[in-house]
This record gives C-alpha cells, structure tokens and sequence, in this order.
C-alpha cells in the first residue's frame, strides 16, 4: 500500500468551517455597453440563464471491440440570458434597442457586452459574467389585469456568442 502524505499547505476543513459563507445572490449590478456608450445599468431584479453546455458527439467504428459508443465533447452551446426589471415611467431604452436589432439596420454595431456582476458585502465585484456581443432577442412587456397588485416588469431575452466568467482575487486580511 502507498504511502499518502499530505501537503501542509491543504486545510481539509469546508469552507463554512473555516468561517467562509456562499455569497448571497440578491446584491449584483448589470451593465450593457455597446461601443463604448452605456445603455442600461444596474436596475435589474432578476438575470437567468448564465449557463452553458457541451452538445455531445457519440462514435463507435465498426472494428471496435466494445459494444457501445464513445462519448466525445462537441461544440459549446450558449444559453439566451433573461433580464426582468420594473417598468418606468419614460425609460424605453430596452424597447428601443430591440427596435432597432429587429428591423435588422446595421445588427453588428448595436451588439455588446453585458457585464453581470456579484457584490459582496463591500459592493465590490466577486464574480463577474461577461456576454460577449449580446443582443435582444425578445422582449416582453408586463401582463396587466384589473384586480392585479404587483409592480409592472418587463423581460428582455439576450443571445449572445460566449461568456466569460471571473472571479475577483481574495483579498488578504
């Protein structure tokens, strides 16, 4: 049997032990920027969607002597992100943009990033998302009813060509 040794250096305590807790995810700021003029920032109550995946490619040649397939990572697939704010009285930047994408003028200039930030406690940048070359897909306007008590929200659906993610360094204390 092999002898295990282990580097000083590894705490093998969990992180809530250590006194580390997950961050919260009510506190984040988003902004969309498109060659350099901001369009939107930070009013947003809900972001969803920062997901990806791999499709997956399945090959087996005839001469193989397993009776099943490989399964080989293909292309990476990006998910659309959906962005939900309340609705204010004079503020149609978001209509406008998705305006402008679907009447199809010029789409390569009105794409941009959209960064996502996480806050801490700080209001610093924990972990940032960055979509790359976003645009609106959809955008959908609140349901109103006669007997409804809910504030207006609106949702706009963005596609975009790649995400990042980056984690802010931890800060010695």
């Amino acid at each position: 049997m092999a002898n295990l040794t282990l580097n000083q250096n590894v705490n093998l305590l969990p992180k809530v032990a250590q006194g580390e807790y997950p961050l919260p995810v009510f506190h984040f700021q988003v902004s969309w920027k498109i060659s350099d003029e901001e369009i939107v920032s930070g009013s947003f109550s809900e972001v969803s969607g920062l997901k990806g995946e791999s499709q997956l490619l399945e090959y087996r040649d005839g001469y193989s002597t397993e009776y099943a397939t490989r399964k080989i990572p293909g292309m990476r697939k990006d998910n659309n992100v959906t962005l939900k704010r309340g609705l204010f009285h004079g503020d149609n930047q978001l209509f406008e943009r998705w305006v402008q994408i679907s009447r199809l003028v010029d789409t390569d200039s009105l794409k941009g990033d959209v960064v996502i930030q996480l806050l801490g406690e700080d209001h610093k940048a924990r972990v940032t998302w960055t979509l790359i070359n976003a645009w609106p897909l959809k955008m959908e306007s609140p349901g109103l009813k006669g007997d409804g008590n809910e504030i207006a929200v609106e949702t706009i659906e963005l596609v975009h060509e790649g995400m990042k993610i980056e984690h802010a360094p931890k800060s010695e204390e």
